[in-house]
């Protein structure tokens, strides 16, 4: 399924493009993920009847390619795999992170990509609707992480 979502960044397109790129070095790209992907497992969790046990799967690897760009844009490739539950990988979430200026003192940062949804037997694997809520929540997640670290940058990426 398709996820898209996007943020305005209030901080210019300059340094929010120097941020983005050193995302990957300072491992804040695979922390956000880690953290989007446990919020999105736990509103799957927790969309789950009473009393239910359900073996979710686990982020497992994040892969992203550096950052590249052209005159007004930058972006990056990322990938997430999961760990399913028979222990074999399966890809989770294709998706370009995107960045353009809108203004002189912001910019806007854009998710858009493809969600796969854990395959499993019947009743293990989430229904539809799930998957998508599933979808939005991780991805909204790890745009709001992206963007709270794009505007306030921790000591060690500045």
């Amino acid at each position: 399924m398709f996820v898209r979502d996007e943020v305005l960044l209030e901080v210019g397109f300059a340094a929010a493009r120097a941020g983005l790129a050193g995302l990957g070095r300072e491992g804040l790209l695979v922390s956000a993920s880690a953290a989007a992907y446990g919020e999105g497992m736990a509103s799957l969790d927790q969309a789950g009847p009473p009393g239910t046990a359900r073996i979710l799967p686990v982020l497992a690897e994040v892969r992203f390619r550096d950052l590249a760009g052209r005159e007004g844009r930058a972006g990056l490739a990322l990938r997430w795999e999961a760990a399913a539950a028979d222990g074999g990988l399966f890809p989770v979430l294709d998706a370009d992170i995107t960045l353009a200026p809108a203004g002189t003192r912001a910019a806007l940062l854009v998710l858009a990509g493809t969600y796969r949804p854990q395959p499993g037997p019947p009743g293990t694997a989430p229904d539809r609707a799930s998957a998508r809520r599933l979808a939005d929540v991780t991805a909204g997640s790890l745009l709001r992480r992206l963007a709270e670290v794009l505007t306030h940058p921790p000591a060690s990426a500045a």
